[in-house]
């Protein structure tokens, strides 16, 4: 079972396929849940204006494992550090990452 982060034995690595719920943020005239995979979760926080990333909160499906510590949730400026971990953070620059296309 793998819960998640990054690095040691006490931080598992990340269930980026988990489900997860990206929460105080606006859909369109109304603040709604989305549930999707953890890994579109973080991406889509990256693409929020940073003052609607601020009020953001990620809540994965299990809690994620981070230096030993078990987070439930996951806020604001918190999700860019999660985000710095995705599978190809270190092999993509985010600001030249294609646009998200309708498949997801």
């Amino acid at each position: 079972m793998a819960e998640g982060s990054w690095g040691d034995a006490a931080s598992p690595e990340i269930d980026w396929r988990m489900s997860a719920a990206l929460e105080n943020v606006p859909r369109g005239l109304d603040e709604l849940v989305e549930v999707t995979s953890l890994e579109k979760a973080v991406r889509a926080w990256l693409d929020l204006d940073p003052c609607h990333q601020e009020d953001a909160i990620l809540i994965p499906q299990r809690p994620l494992i981070v230096d030993g510590v078990s987070m439930i949730e996951v806020r604001g400026d918190n999700i860019g550090s999660l985000a710095l971990e995705l599978p190809d953070a270190k092999q993509v620059d985010p600001a030249s990452r294609p646009e998200p296309d309708d498949a997801g």
